[in-house]
C-alpha cells in the first residue's frame, strides 16, 4: 500500500489523507537488460510513480510541513523556490491541495514542459537568465529575496533546508533497505540539492553498520566529481543536456552524505542510457534517471557480479519531448543515439 510519508494518516488502510498522502512507497523496479548485461542485480526505485511525477515530491512535502510545524508557512501563505523545475512541480501541486499560493523562479534552459506544467498547476513562474550562483540575479537568489518581499512569504530553500535530506532519511532510506530485505550493497545518485544521496546514503550506512556502499555520480560540467574525489570544487567548463543535477558548490544537504567515491556521466551516456532503457524495458525516462542508470551500470562492473545496486528513476521523459528525444535538438550537439548496445 501507498503510505501518507511524516503524517498519521486517519483513514481506514486503502484511503489515503488528501494528495500529501500519496507520496511514497514507491516500487523498486528490476532493470532485466543493465542486470543481464553486469551480473548484478540493478534495481530503480520508481520514484516517477509519485503523484507531482518525480522523486521531488518527497522534498516537496518535506520542506511544506518544517514550514506549517515551524510556523514560517501560514494558512494562505505563499510558497517560494528556485528549481529546475521538478521540486517546484511537486511545491506547486501541494499548494494547491493544501491552500497556498506558489512562485517558481527557475533558469530559462529548462523545458517547456516543465514551464507549461507549472502555469497550469497555478504557480506565478519566472524564467531567468543562467548565471553564475555567486550572481544576484541567479534563480536560488531571486526566489529568496522575492519571499522577503512578500507578506506571508515562505522561502522553502530546497538546496540548504535540512527538510531536503530528512526526508530521505525517514522515507526513501528504510524503503530501499525493506524492499530489498536489507540485502542492498550498494546505492548511486546522482546530486543537485543533495537532499537524496544525502539522506539515503546516511540511512543505509546507519542501518547497515557501514556496509552498503553509496557512490555520487555526477554529470558533465558539475563540480562534484572532483570534489568526491580529489577534494577540488572545480567543474570541467562544459554545458549538459541533463536537468536538475549538477551544481558546483557543496549544500547543505550534499555535505551529510557518505560517499564512498565517485563516476562521471557525460551528456553521450545519458542519451544513449535514456533510450535503451525506452527501447529495452519500455521506461521512457528523464535526464537524471539515465544519468543515474549510468551510475548503476559503472558501479556494478566495479563492485563485479553478484551484487545487489538500487539507483533512483527520478522523473519520465515526457517532461523532456524537446529535448532529450527530439532529434533535431540532439543531433546539432552530436548526441543521437544508437541504444543498441550498453
Amino acid at each position: 500500500p501507498r503510505a501518507c510519508i511524516m503524517m498519521t494518516s486517519k483513514q481506514p488502510p486503502g484511503i489515503t489523507d488528501g494528495f500529501s498522502g500519496t507520496i511514497g512507497n514507491t516500487p523498486l523496479i528490476h532493470l532485466k537488460s543493465l542486470s543481464e548485461a553486469t551480473g548484478c542485480t540493478i534495481l530503480g526505485k520508481a520514484e516517477f510513480m509519485n503523484p507531482g511525477g518525480s522523486v521531488k515530491d518527497r522534498t516537496a512535502l518535506g520542506l511544506i510541513l518544517a514550514g506549517e510545524r515551524s510556523g514560517l508557512l501560514r494558512p494562505g501563505g505563499t510558497i517560494v523556490e528556485g528549481t529546475a523545475g521538478n521540486t517546484g512541480i511537486g511545491l506547486a501541486t501541494l499548494a494547491l491541495a493544501r491552500g497556498y499560493k506558489c512562485i517558481i523562479y527557475m533558469p530559462d534552459n529548462q523545458s517547456q514542459e516543465k514551464v507549461d506544467l507549472l502555469r497550469t498547476l497555478g504557480a506565478e513562474v519566472y524564467c531567468v537568465p543562467v548565471v553564475p550562483f555567486a550572481n544576484p540575479k541567479q534563480y536560488y537568489h531571486q526566489a529568496k529575496a522575492r519571499a522577503a518581499e512578500i507578506e506571508g512569504g515562505y522561502f522553502t530553500d530546497q538546496f540548504e533546508s535540512s527538510a531536503n535530506y530528512q526526508v530521505h532519511y525517514d522515507t526513501t532510506g528504510p524503503e530501499i533497505w525493506t524492499q530489498t530485505e536489507g540485502k542492498v550493497d550498494a546505492v548511486v545518485f546522482a546530486a543537485g540539492t543533495g537532499g537524496s544521496i544525502g539522506g539515503i546514503s546516511t540511512y543505509l550506512k546507519d542501518k547497515s553498520d557501514g556496509k552498503v556502499q553509496a557512490y555520487l555520480v555526477d554529470c558533465q560540467g558539475s563540480a562534484l566529481y572532483n570534489y568526491v574525489t580529489k577534494g577540488e570544487l572545480k567543474g570541467d567548463g562544459r554545458s549538459s543536456v541533463t536537468s536538475g543535477i549538477g551544481i558546483a558548490r557543496i549544500t547543505a544537504n550534499f555535505a551529510k552524505a557518505k560517499i564512498d567515491g565517485a563516476f562521471q556521466a557525460d551528456d553521450y551516456e545519458c542519451v544513449e542510457m535514456v533510450h535503451y532503457l525506452l527501447r529495452h524495458e519500455g521506461l521512457m525516462l528523464g535526464s537524471s534517471s539515465g544519468v543515474n542508470a549510468v551510475g548503476a551500470v559503472k558501479l556494478a562492473r566495479k563492485l563485479g557480479p553478484g551484487h545487489t545496486i538500487v539507483t533512483i528513476l527520478c522523473d519520465l521523459g515526457q517532461r523532456y519531448m524537446t529535448q532529450i528525444y527530439n532529434q533535431s535538438f540532439l543531433e546539432p550537439l552530436s548526441l543521437w543515439p544508437s541504444a543498441k548496445a550498453l
